[in-house]
């Protein structure tokens, strides 16, 4: 009996030590993302030391000039990139760099320089030869960067315009090409006119593609930030105003009241969400200056649509304008603590229509000292964007202009996990947007 009893005991200990070895095993073995509990501490995007530089997604981050990587997961936060080499594919542009929709913001920025020189024409009787060249470097640039973009392949085009980021950017190079195609009206009007009404067509497609897919799908609010402007808000308002340009009055009215009514809508939800929400990630802020934009560009419509003077309308659109110019001055502390990056481009356009809006106005009251305003006014936005375009030369000679498409594009049919490294908690930002920092 007492050799039995030894002999079970024996086969107990085995047994013990069997399951202890199975237990170190797989303690070493860490769980894929997608079945690993995601601490809050992961949802959270990162403050300190993130340039903002290019946004993205969850199927292509992009690194920012910080050494971060600015993602969006609405809804579907278990949706990661894959690594290279594994399933999904890859998405990489001309030697493996990724060329980001937010980097249209540069032709953009560039054509309303232009926009702005030719306002400044009227009051200072520059030659019309310097907004024209601002228009062809403008054209050059637009047409390199969606060349760039679209050599990335049509998968990746599907997934930026998921991407709740990243969409409103998609409408961009259209808005550029319509502004670009308003000054070609003046060397070819049949050209020109006819190249306007296409682009804004397409605009107008894309705009309303988005905003259906934003009202349908599962949002979280920290997702709306300042861009959601761009589509239907800048959109319907440069169409008016090139429109106009090309003597389409009807359409450009039609336009015009596509424009302000989409600002009136959206402009409640992303205030709301700014004002009442927590501040936008670092990586988002110098999105904030497009906030001048919408009231900018109705000005300058409203004086397109058939020369229409300083009425009551004209005051009132004026008034929002000096108030959100207030803001941009509060918010300078801010964006003085941002790091450059390609991003900063996007300061570049809604200052120059502001500049243009003031030129209108200085253009039309004609106050005492008129001429120095203007001089003031066109150096000002002149100065700005050279010093943004400088620090870019300088960026793209480093190669640290366009990030590495360090990740691929997910098939987002099939989601594959991948494991961020050191995914930290910022101070503020919403829980669906998080910033992975290498």
């Amino acid at each position: 009996m007492a050799s039995i009893a030894i002999n079970r005991l024996g086969e107990v200990g085995r047994a013990a030590r069997r399951s202890l070895r199975a237990c170190r095993v797989f303690t070493r073995v860490r769980l894929p993302q997608v079945l690993r509990p995601t601490a809050v501490s992961e949802m959270r995007p990162a403050d300190g030391g993130i340039a903002w530089g290019s946004w993205g997604g969850y199927d292509g981050d992009q690194p920012t000039a910080g050494g971060g990587w600015v993602t969006s997961g609405i809804g579907e936060k278990s949706r990661l990139a894959s690594r290279p080499g594994q399933r999904g594919g890859t998405s990489r542009g001309p030697r493996g760099l990724r060329v980001p929709p937010t980097l249209s913001s540069v032709a953009l920025g560039l054509a309303g320089l232009a926009t702005a020189w030719h306002a400044a024409g009227a009051k200072l009787g520059t030659p019309a030869a310097v907004p024209y060249a601002i228009d062809i470097l403008a054209a050059v640039v637009l047409v390199t960067l969606v060349g760039l973009y679209a050599a990335q392949g049509l998968r990746q085009v599907v997934a930026d315009v998921r991407d709740p980021v990243q969409a409103p950017y998609m409408v961009v190079p259209f808005i550029t090409a319509m502004m670009l195609a308003a000054a070609l009206a003046s060397q070819s009007f049949a050209a020109g006119r006819a190249l306007v009404v296409i682009f804004l067509a397409v605009t107008i497609a894309v705009g309303g593609w988005l905003t259906g897919q934003w009202i349908s799908r599962d949002a979280d609010e920290p997702l709306v930030y300042p861009g959601y402007y761009l589509p239907t808000v800048a959109g319907g308002l440069v169409g008016a105003i090139t429109l106009a340009q090309v003597h389409l009055h009807a359409l450009a009215e039609v336009s015009f009241g596509l424009g302000v009514a989409s600002w009136l809508l959206l402009g409640s939800v992303v205030l709301n969400r700014m004002i009442t929400a927590r501040r936008l990630p670092a990586a988002l802020r110098p999105t904030m200056a497009i906030e001048l934009a919408p009231p900018a560009l109705a000005g300058v419509g409203w004086f397109a649509l058939g020369g229409r003077g300083t009425n009551v309308i004209a005051y009132a659109i004026a008034g929002y304008a000096v108030l959100m110019a207030l803001v941009q001055i509060r918010l300078i502390p801010l964006y003085f603590r941002l790091r450059f990056a390609p991003g900063f481009w996007a300061f570049t356009f809604s200052y120059a229509i502001a500049i243009t809006y003031a030129l209108e106005w200085i253009t039309r009251t004609n106050p005492s000292g008129a001429t120095g305003y203007a001089i003031a006014a066109i150096t000002a936005i002149t100065l700005l964007i050279a010093v943004i375009a400088a620090r870019t030369a300088v960026a793209a000679s480093r190669g640290q202009f366009l990030p590495a498409a360090a990740h691929a594009v997910d098939n987002w049919r099939t989601p594959v996990p991948r494991e961020p490294q050191d995914a930290q908690r910022g101070q503020d930002g919403g829980t669906a947007e998080w910033i992975e920092r290498r």
